[in-house]
């Protein structure tokens, strides 16, 4: 696996990028878009900012006009770093003074403006009280795929983060599951995605025996046993992109209904993946998926959406679920990630993350490389 630093992004791709955002505002009818600290804003300009400070930090894009971003006085010096700086105005406030008077003026005074989901919710109502005509709505409502479409240098972290979750996935089967508590393989597994270079970890779950039957079980005290089957999910950031990636895996023999449940899984998650291709909407995706398990008998059980993108973070958009008809075009990443889920005994699920390819070159193609066999651990 080759675990080198990929080359930094530049000025230029940041520049590129603000630039689109702020043309697909004006496409999109905005006045423009206002980034509050998170992934919107590292992924616009490279800033990383704590996105829980309380302080106003703003990022303006408006088509005709140059990227200005609000930011405290305090910390101006550590934005006039960051990679995205040199395509952007800084416009500095201080403590004691109102920062909505500093960003006001970059706004039109009756615009509706995107606003990135995490902005907080005091700031937007200091603008609003500022600037009593604007209106604004969500950059998921107005502009989902703002980051949806990613270029081959995003691609390229993307596949080493998969490989990188694909190692920990060999390296977890090899340990000792029987007799030893969730938490502790929980533990063993951020471990891995960290030693196999993984900056941030953002979820580890082993979900054992009928604790598999609820998705997001957060992995406690419960000592795993013989006859189990274990639900694995766990990623988090690689060099900035994200992993994703479940397997599920059986602590000795399972039974005929326990193969069959896997079977048919494994056969919904192979078909949905084979049907991604360029020009289909995000919600076949789920529905190729969805009828292999219904057919199967089991519809009811299959509890979730098909899939959720993925990039700078590890769950955004676009959704592979019935309403999206945002069609698939090359570039976009995402999850595909079926699963049944029998109440009280035991689930199963199996993702990749996978990508749109070209007509040409195939449909889609998958991140994850590891077997989607069920694997049978000691």
């Amino acid at each position: 696996m080759t675990t080198g630093t990929p080359a930094p992004f530049t000025a230029a791709d940041y520049q590129a990028r603000m630039d689109r955002a702020a043309r697909s505002a004006a496409d999109a009818g905005l006045a423009g878009v206002l980034v509050a600290p998170g992934p919107d804003l590292v992924w616009l300009t490279g800033y990383h900012v704590p996105a829980d400070t309380e302080r106003l930090t703003l990022l303006v894009l408006a088509a005709g006009q140059r990227p200005t971003l609000v930011v405290p006085t305090l910390e101006a010096p550590d934005a006039a770093k960051a990679a995205g700086a040199d395509a952007m105005t800084l416009r500095d406030w201080t403590d004691g003074k109102n920062p909505y008077d500093v960003a006001a003026p970059l706004l039109e005074k009756s615009g509706r403006f995107g606003v990135s989901d995490n902005a907080w919710a005091m700031h937007l109502l200091g603008l609003q009280k500022t600037l009593p005509d604007t209106s604004y709505v969500s950059l998921t409502e107005a502009l989902p795929m703002l980051r949806a479409v990613k270029d081959a240098a995003e691609l390229e972290r993307l596949a080493a983060a998969g490989a990188a979750a694909d190692a920990t996935y060999e390296e977890i089967k090899k340990v000792p599951f029987a007799g030893r508590k969730e938490i502790d393989l929980s533990r063993e597994l951020a471990d891995l995605l960290r030693r196999f270079g993984h900056e941030q970890v953002d979820f580890t779950l082993v979900c054992s025996g009928p604790n598999g039957a609820n998705p997001h079980h957060a992995p406690g005290d419960r000592v795993i046993q013989d006859g189990d089957m274990i639900v694995l999910d766990f990623g988090g950031l690689k060099d900035g992109y994200g992993s994703d990636t479940s397997r599920t895996v059986h602590v000795g023999e399972p039974t005929a209904e326990e193969r069959e449940v896997h079977d048919v899984v494994r056969a919904a998650q192979t078909a949905a993946c084979d049907a991604v291709r360029p020009g289909i909407a995000c919600q076949e995706v789920d529905r190729v998926a969805r009828k292999v398990i219904t057919d199967a008998g089991y519809g009811e059980y299959f509890i979730h959406r098909t899939g959720h993108g993925i990039g700078v973070t590890t769950h955004e958009p676009p959704y592979m679920i019935e309403g999206e008809e945002q069609e698939l075009v090359p570039g976009m990443c995402f999850s595909v990630e079926p699963g049944i889920y029998l109440p009280g005994r035991f689930g199963v699920r199996i993702e990749d993350i996978v990508t749109v390819t070209g007509a040409d070159g195939g449909g889609g193609k998958r991140l994850n490389a590891t077997s989607r066999e069920l694997a049978i651990v000691g």
